[in-house]
């Protein structure tokens, strides 16, 4: 039997609670009401009065003199820069030197045309007094919809130094006499989402420092370089398309933990991703990398790598290269192909313009020189010109096993081998399996 004490106990949190329901709870009440947050006051129009010195902005440029009066009308706490449709002429760069600040334009339909001729930047954005201040540091600013251009003895088109949390979203930024963005000391979370950058005549994208990088879904065409990165680490470079190149598409140097994937890299007259400067620790993977002059991944000077299900196709010098200077990469499931399409047909013949060497049917494979440690596996080599795997030099502690090679070696002597051992020691270059020449 239960004692009185026993459901006494076992009541007093459901009598509780119906006492709660029925009556309320004053104190409860009060909590709820201090924890709803106040009311979200309307933003001043650029029409402020004196003292309004602490509150965010919304200026319409077209209220203003000029693009440089209308930023220039935003307090210290930052704001809104509306830009109107049309084209507007600047000879000096617009400077942003504001936090928590948007500019923002109507799309395309709003054009910023750098006309200086002297190597000066279209916009700036940087901290007040950043020359005597280096260490100084603007928190969140965005430039979206809208246009920059300039000409071939004009700047950078954005210029962005010391700016933590900086974005660039559908901005198209093209003929440019240096980079089209260009990211100094942007150290935390910069992006890069969405932007046309074209027919710069430095990088499309120049990142100088950074960690946490995005730059993603973006378009890339005729630049000297796609991007180039230096001193940075933790690039997500995602799902862009970079086509057409005088130079190379993808450079990193000195950077680690960063993942280059499911990018169209195309028709670089250089190297479509080139890692330099002690890289360690980075993941290209899944690209299309088609139709390049130089080659494809080029691990100059990079360790703990992988290489891993991209389509390396119609590549001329070398489809990967690591160099003596690199080492401890994996290279597996990728496919090194031509442009063979079936029933013996192929896209591209040889020889077709003697004067366009580009037009050849050409595919490369793999280069080592006197590196250590690699890893080639499950991958598919059909319709070289050259070797599938081909040593330089004293290599050690190389596994080249597990892959399929057909239709090989089209530009060298008959009878030539798929795979190149050369001087490498403590190495394994077998099973692999291999058909025709």
């Amino acid at each position: 039997m239960l004692s009185p004490r026993f459901l006494l106990r076992r009541l007093r949190f459901p009598v509780t609670f119906v006492l709660f329901v029925l009556l309320g709870s004053p104190l409860v009440a009060q909590t709820t009401q201090a924890d709803q947050p106040p009311p979200p006051s309307p933003l001043p129009t650029s029409g402020m009065q004196e003292g309004d010195e602490g509150a965010a902005a919304r200026v319409d440029a077209s209220d203003h003199d000029s693009l440089q009066a209308a930023i220039d009308a935003l307090p210290v706490a930052g704001g809104v820069v509306k830009i109107p449709p049309g084209v507007f002429e600047i000879s000096q760069p617009l400077e942003v030197r504001t936090g928590d600040t948007r500019i923002e334009g109507s799309g395309t339909a709003t054009q910023i045309r750098n006309v200086n001729t002297e190597g000066a930047a279209a916009v700036v954005i940087r901290p007040d007094d950043f020359e005597n201040q280096p260490r100084a540091r603007l928190w969140r600013v965005e430039v979206c919809n809208l246009r920059i251009t300039g000409n071939s003895e004009s700047g950078v088109g954005i210029d962005a130094v010391g700016v933590q949390e900086a974005v660039f979203r559908n901005v198209s930024v093209d003929r440019n006499g240096s980079h089209g963005i260009r990211m100094e000391r942007c150290l935390e979370n910069p992006r890069v989402i969405g932007c046309n950058l074209t027919y710069n005549n430095g990088s499309g994208l120049r990142l100088l420092g950074g960690h946490d990088i995005v730059v993603s879904a973006n378009q890339f065409e005729e630049n000297l370089d796609a991007v180039t990165l230096t001193d940075g680490f933790n690039l997500t470079f995602t799902g862009n398309n970079v086509d057409d190149h005088l130079r190379h598409g993808v450079v990193v140097e000195n950077s680690y933990g960063s993942v280059i994937a499911s990018n169209m890299i195309e028709e670089c007259a250089g190297t479509a991703v080139v890692l330099d400067r002690d890289c360690y620790g980075i993941a290209v993977s899944g690209n299309a990398i088609a139709h390049h002059l130089g080659g494809g991944v080029d691990l100059k000077d990079a360790w703990g790598c992988t290489v891993t299900g991209n389509n390396f196709v119609l590549v001329h010098e070398f489809s990967v290269r690591i160099s003596k200077d690199s080492g401890r990469h994996t290279v597996t499931g990728n496919q090194f192909t031509n442009s063979y399409i079936g029933e013996g047909k192929i896209r591209r013949a040889d020889g077709i313009d003697a004067e366009q060497p580009w037009r050849k049917d050409v595919c490369a494979g793999i280069v080592l020189e006197e590196t250590e440690d690699v890893l080639i596996s499950s991958n598919q080599f059909s319709g070289l010109t050259t070797r599938a795997v081909e040593t330089r030099g004293a290599c050690e502690r190389l596994m080249v096993t597990h892959n399929l090679i057909t239709d090989h070696g089209r530009g060298l002597p008959e009878g030539t081998e798929p795979i190149e051992t050369g001087d490498a020691t403590e190495s394994v270059f077998e099973p692999n399996m291999i058909q025709g020449r």
